[in-house]
């Protein structure tokens, strides 16, 4: 498959002003595809395919359990063509082959469990009190959905929005990052192919300004999901807000790791280092705010430090590389000077810090680096820098320790190490996050819901949840013997 083009309508079109853009891969620079790239004509087709397509009724008005059936071959599709996925996600994104590989089969364990779930919630019947009265609350599909996805988790964020959609009943129009379209291309192609009706699934590509804008504008989109940074987020909230469109963000995290003395400190370290470096410490939900029990916060990083300076650099098809690029120069030039305000602000440079040796110039790649000896209100602390940096912190008490998770505007993910159940239990219940892991981190399950507290945004993916983000309530009264009810009596009637 070599679709470069917009999917719309169930057609591949190019742009109306026929522009496209490049798509190069961060780990050399090397031509990855060229693809379409879209404005707002574009996107207004789409959004009226996508309302034309659900107002027919041809996907609402399928029955729950067949929509089930259908999303569980998109998962069988997706396990078929794994191997077309993960390449096309690695040359997209620079990370490692294996990554990508993973993030495959979450994906399709994505849409195999709203697949199962599809038909699991028809409404339920409300008691009036009344013989004579029959009283339901239905859940009908919000309508067309607007999907704004990024570039680090490119079409796993994608699922985590379309498999709920197309389980509900909606349509929508997806707007997968200007830097990584290639696997939302891909699934439109397998959702193609298994029958979805045209309309209801539809891919427009281009940037926010010009796509992500009319998308949370649109008067016909319903809502509007949207995945990436706080301040993106703040603006796309804004103009819903003024059509009162259903808004759904999932926008970052400033994550705790927190090591009690008495951890497992084998397991504490290699975990630290997954929970900052992995993907190159390009997940919103990475632990890379490190805080450390005093008593042993000296050997701790030291052993961190240790492991970090052994992690080898390179590209997705490097069988020797443990962690990936950056996504884009500008990126690295933000995480660069994210290290070096860090270091201003009083923070010491234990390694890292640099872009990695000469055979790594052409890629946009950044050392595993660790900064210890940091304030709570060092901008590296606070600040979502999104690239493999840890910062270290140190606590003497469990409040202390619990004041320094809590001590951020995010709220998305959080960890707690302790060998003591009750420390765990109650540090856990206290952290204002939305997923706490205790004595692991990362592990997620479609089963169970995601999304964050305070500025981490609002909604729930995931999960029953957010299955039901997706829907809205209708309350369905029914008078089986309708009668006069004589409460403004008729004063002209004759006698």
């Amino acid at each position: 498959m070599s679709k470069n083009q917009h999917f719309i309508n169930g057609e591949w079109v190019d742009s109306i002003s026929g522009a496209t853009r490049t798509i190069t891969c961060p780990a050399n620079g090397e031509f990855v595809a060229e693809v379409a790239e879209g404005g707002k004509e574009d996107a207004e087709k789409a959004i009226l395919a996508a309302r034309e397509a659900f107002e027919s009724g041809v996907w609402s008005g399928v029955a729950a359990s067949k929509r089930g059936d259908f999303l569980i071959k998109v998962a069988e599709e997706i396990e078929r063509r794994k191997d077309e996925f993960a390449r096309a996600e690695a040359l997209d994104t620079g990370k490692r082959l294996v990554e990508a590989e993973g993030d495959m089969d979450d994906i399709a364990n994505c849409f195999r469990y709203y697949g199962k779930i599809a038909d699991s919630n028809p409404g339920r019947i409300v008691d009036a009190g009344d013989p004579t009265v029959l009283s339901r609350v239905a859940y009908e599909p919000m309508g067309v959905c607007g999907m704004i996805t990024p570039w680090n988790f490119p079409l796993l964020q994608a699922s985590w929005k379309i498999a709920p959609a197309l389980a509900t009943g909606n349509s929508f129009v997806i707007k997968p990052s200007e830097l990584t379209p290639s696997t939302t291309l891909l699934i439109a192609d397998v959702l193609d192919s298994l029958g979805l009706p045209a309309g209801v699934a539809n891919v427009v590509m281009g940037d926010g300004a010009n796509v992500g804008s009319v998308l949370s504008s649109h008067p016909e989109i319903d809502l509007i999901s949207f995945t990436g940074g706080l301040e993106t987020g703040k603006k796309i909230a804004e103009s819903a807000a003024q059509g009162v469109k259903k808004v759904a963000l999932e926008l970052g995290g400033k994550n705790p790791n927190i090591v009690f003395a008495d951890a497992d400190f084998d397991a504490a370290v290699d975990n630290a280092l997954n929970a900052g470096f992995l993907d190159s410490g390009l997940v919103c939900s990475a632990g890379t705010r490190l805080i450390v029990e005093e008593s042993i916060a000296e050997k701790f990083v030291d052993e961190l430090v240790r492991r970090a300076e052994g992690i080898v650099m390179g590209g997705p098809f490097d069988e020797k590389a443990e962690t990936g690029p950056l996504i884009s120069k500008q990126h690295r030039d933000k995480v660069t000077s994210y290290v070096e305000r860090g270091i201003e602000a009083g923070g010491r440079l234990r390694c890292g810090g640099h872009w990695g040796g000469d055979e790594l110039a052409n890629g946009y790649f950044y050392a595993p680096t660790v900064i210890d000896q940091v304030k709570s209100d060092n901008p590296a602390v606070q600040e979502e820098g999104f690239g493999p940096v840890i910062t270290v912190e140190t606590f003497k008490t469990e409040a202390e320790a619990i004041a320094l998770g809590n001590d951020t505007d995010y709220g998305l993910a959080g960890a707690v190490w302790s060998s003591n159940q009750g420390t765990a239990h109650r540090v856990s219940t206290k952290l204002r996050h939305g997923t706490i892991w205790i004595n692991d981190y990362h592990p997620y399950m479609p089963q169970a819901e995601w999304g964050g507290f305070k500025m981490s945004g609002v909604g729930r993916e995931l999960g029953p949840s957010g299955l039901e983000e997706y829907q809205q309530s209708k309350h369905i009264y029914q008078n089986t013997e309708p009668a006069v009810t004589g409460w403004f009596p008729d004063k002209t009637s004759s006698n």
